[in-house]
């Protein structure tokens, strides 16, 4: 199998490595057991963003807002905001992910810009939580997305865009209802944080320390501390390390590199210690996650 990439630009958000190559559209369920510690890793990137959940619960960060959120309800993130779910209670949650580039609904540019760009560029927009009663007909939208992409009939995608266009009109008609809501603008400790997270998940295969990581969010350490701590709950080696594992389970379960290999690929020096922590993240050595065997 081909290497895994994990690849950032310039400005460090995160590129997706879509379901098709040149159509930018993911649609995944997905398990919160398979990250570690049940938690998704803080990232950002250009696409949308709609994760509806089938079972179980999620709390939800959004550029330093916890949303909690149900079986049956889910959330749309916008464009080039900060996010990552993780469990409550420690409880395992799935969920449908649908993520796709703004430029999929760019087909007419006056559509685009009439309807699309006054929703990426709405500050009150950062996300908007969605539920059966009161976003009845958006839930409806992702659910037909997702057994569009699970039968993945004849010429799916085209089928997939046509739904987008239905679903962003549900989206724009939305926020053009929260007029005179307050601006959500991200507080200068988020600011950093984004700039800290996105350096993390660029140089994550080097040798890192506190001070590399404070250094690009232009504070101290102490305070470099006290906003990982706030804003993600964790320190930010234990980011740093949450992150390499995420990486480094990816690569157990869709390459055939060594587990040596894999250690050393993602930036842990000595594989006693990749093996301790990923075991305690996972509950499972990395040569059992490899062959299924995950308690």
């Amino acid at each position: 199998m081909a290497k895994l990439q994990i690849d950032t630009m310039p400005d460090q958000y995160e590129i997706i490595h879509y379901d098709t190559p040149g159509i930018p559209l993911y649609i995944r369920k997905g398990n919160l057991f398979d990250y570690p510690g049940r938690r998704a890793p803080c990232h950002w990137h250009e696409d949308v963003e709609f994760i509806f959940l089938l079972d179980g619960e999620m709390n939800y960060y959004v550029n330093g807002e916890h949303v909690e959120l149900g079986r049956g309800e889910g959330i749309f993130v916008n464009s080039r905001v900060m996010h990552y779910g993780y469990a409550a209670r420690n409880e395992n949650c799935s969920f449908i992910c649908l993520l796709f580039h703004p430029s999929l609904l760019a087909s007419c540019q006056k559509v685009f810009q009439r309807y699309v760009e006054p929703v990426l560029e709405e500050r009150r927009t950062s996300y908007l939580c969605l539920n059966r009663q009161g976003q009845g007909d958006i839930v409806k939208r992702i659910l037909n997305i997702w057994e569009m992409k699970e039968q993945q009939a004849s010429c799916y995608e085209m089928e997939v865009i046509g739904a987008l266009y239905s679903l962003w009109h549900l989206v724009s008609d939305m926020t053009g209802q929260m007029t005179g809501s307050p601006e959500r603008e991200p507080s200068a400790d988020v600011t950093a944080l984004r700039r800290m997270v996105s350096f993390i998940r660029l140089h994550f295969r080097e040798e890192l320390s506190l001070q590399n990581i404070a250094n690009e969010g232009n504070v101290c350490k102490s305070k470099c501390c006290k906003i990982f701590k706030a804003q993600l709950e964790q320190s930010p080696i234990d980011y740093l390390n949450s992150y390499r594992l995420h990486i480094s389970a990816d690569l157990l379960k869709y390459t055939s590199m060594t587990v040596s290999d894999i250690a050393l690929e993602c930036g842990f020096n000595h594989l006693s210690y990749y093996s301790r922590l990923f075991s305690r993240s996972y509950g499972c050595t990395p040569r059992e996650y490899r062959r299924g065997e995950m308690t």
